[in-house]
């Protein structure tokens, strides 16, 4: 037998066993349609609308177009074509805004036999009104844009805040998020945050209420909690939680409406890993946290909070002196 023929009935062999395996899939697909009736999986199955959460980041990158004019786009945004520009991408982020949340208005009267509340017309409504509100949103995120300027001498110019900073992507996705979630839209506030949480590891929860001239800087690492409150310049570093304490199993349907996170004033500085927890913890303002400081009660304002500095214990190669300890 040449060489031709011994990879010629390898190849048929290999045909043979793959043929085999993908026999298989009928069966798996069989188990895999009954594991959706037996109530243990999750799945949405059935006739209840729901939004799509690749649309929701569709509108997050639209209105960005329309918070930060002529940054997102492809071609030169001129003077003259500004009103086109703008009449262009707003009447399709309204037409975008407002079928998803009919959507997720929708679904909820639906699988929660709710009675009918016009989900199309407050669909349309919600979307107009957010819009409505995107002029204060620009200037709010003015604000923003020059805090990270003036808190971080690595910022060269404002333009390379807006282009590539995570903390500003991250607080310009919450404030659009934090204007619907005030309307109580549903679902798509969280899938709108949950995308900045998983493109820049900064994790604010939309119903959070954070004032103006916010930054954080790095970012990566800093969560903030459902009912935390934060007055205006507010200066956060990486891996900061502002969270909750930790609560009972049997304890969590009870609280889910009341205030389990801290409250933050003006002028408050809290340096890199620091963790802040509990709905009674009041940040006064002007104070300073110092990096890895964990704190569940209040500090009065014009207060600096540091960790007592630690014992380093410095080792040498054998022979070369004893260890030798620095506090």
């Amino acid at each position: 037998m040449n060489e031709g023929s011994i990879t010629l009935d390898q190849c048929k062999s290999a045909v043979q066993t793959e043929r085999h395996f993908r026999e298989e899939i009928p069966g798996i697909v069989d188990k895999l349609v009954s594991s959706c009736a037996n109530g243990a999986c999750f799945d949405h199955v059935g006739p209840e609308p729901i939004p799509s959460r690749e649309s929701v980041v569709d509108i997050v990158q639209r209105a960005s177009r329309l918070l930060y004019p002529g940054y997102f786009i492809r071609n030169r945004l001129e003077t003259f074509n500004l009103a086109y520009y703008f009449g262009q991408e707003a009447t399709a982020l309204f037409e975008m805004l407002s079928e998803q949340i009919t959507l997720a208005i929708r679904h909820d009267c639906i699988r929660h036999n709710l009675p009918c509340i016009r989900c199309e017309e407050w669909g349309q409504e919600a979307a107009i009104n957010f819009m409505h509100d995107m002029p204060k949103l620009r200037i709010m995120l003015g604000t923003d844009v020059r805090a990270a300027y003036e808190g971080d001498p690595a910022a060269k110019s404002y333009d390379e805040i807006i282009f590539s900073y995570p903390g500003l992507l991250a607080i310009t996705i919450y404030r659009m998020a934090h204007q619907l979630w005030e309307q109580k839209v549903p679902f798509i506030p969280r899938i709108m945050t949950e995308h900045a949480h998983s493109t820049t590891g900064i994790d604010i929860h939309p119903g959070a209420h954070i004032g103006g001239s916010f930054f954080i800087d790095h970012g990566t690492g800093v969560v903030i909690g459902e009912t935390t409150e934060i007055g205006d310049r507010v200066r956060l570093y990486q891996g900061v939680t502002l969270g909750a304490l930790s609560l009972p199993r049997n304890a969590v349907d009870q609280l889910r409406e009341t205030k389990r996170h801290p409250t933050i004033e003006d002028d408050v500085i809290i340096y890199s890993g620091a963790t802040i927890l509990g709905g009674e913890t009041v940040i006064g303002a002007r104070s300073v946290i110092g990096g890895n400081v964990w704190l569940t009660e209040s500090v009065p304002p014009d207060t600096r909070v540091i960790i007592k500095a630690p014992e380093l214990i410095y080792s040498g190669p054998p022979g070369r002196g004893q260890d030798s300890a620095i506090v």
